[in-house]
């Protein structure tokens, strides 16, 4: 698969060896000449110098054979204006973009790119992750499914605790995947598995319903 980073920095640098890692065509391209070199030095050539916003660069990249681009730089018109030429002036099959502004994500929904990576959400979910402070946190978005998997913690004063899965009311198209309880192996829960205090559970949860399903296990 041959796919177009654009922008070199952290994020790009990262990814651009992932993907050459697992064996892909990679071309980063990156309008800092300090960072092209500092990427080409540890990849080698695969780092274009210029602005992935102009054509003709694009053009360059040999984007008319794309599989897929990926726009991350730190700036956020950056990433939508290359997006947008890729996905309607070169019919590039798969184009995501990182959003940096939380709030744009319906300008870039409203312009058509619909594949996007919000960097502030990913850190915020990853930081309630590790705090263990908050009931719910999101695991991973599919978003043209309109579905989340979610990490839940039964707390102490949840009203679930000591309920076998199969009293819970859970919200239609909601799915308790695997309950994770201390010291001891994560199961595929039955109807009949009983919650208790400290469990984690995942699971597979309508984005419109989080609220909803979030309500069932939080306590007073």
């Amino acid at each position: 698969m041959y796919v177009i980073v654009v922008g070199g920095g952290d994020v790009g640098h990262y990814l651009g060896k992932q993907l050459l890692d697992e064996g892909h065509e990679v071309l980063v391209i990156e309008k800092d000449a300090r960072k092209c070199e500092h990427i080409e030095e540890e990849l080698g050539d695969i780092c274009l110098c210029g602005e992935a916003s102009e054509i003709a660069i694009l053009d360059k990249g040999g984007i008319s054979r794309a599989d897929m681009v990926i726009a991350v730089t730190g700036e956020d018109e950056d990433n939508l204006a290359a997006c947008q030429i890729a996905k309607e002036k070169f019919n590039v099959p798969r184009v995501i973009a990182r959003i940096n502004v939380p709030r744009n994500e319906k300008i870039f929904a409203k312009l058509g790119i619909e594949c996007v990576v919000d960097a502030v959400y990913l850190v915020s979910e990853h930081i309630k992750a590790e705090t263990m402070l908050f009931p719910l946190t999101r695991l991973f978005t599919i978003r043209d499914k309109g579905l989340e998997i979610v990490l839940v913690r039964v707390g102490k004063n949840s009203p679930v605790v000591g309920k076998p899965i199969g009293e819970l009311s859970l919200p239609l198209g909601s799915v308790i995947s695997a309950v994770i309880s201390h010291g001891e192996e994560s199961q595929v829960p039955t109807v009949n598995t009983v919650l208790r205090e400290g469990d984690e559970l995942i699971c597979l949860v309508p984005t419109e319903n989080i609220s909803l399903f979030q309500a069932i296990f939080k306590g007073s």
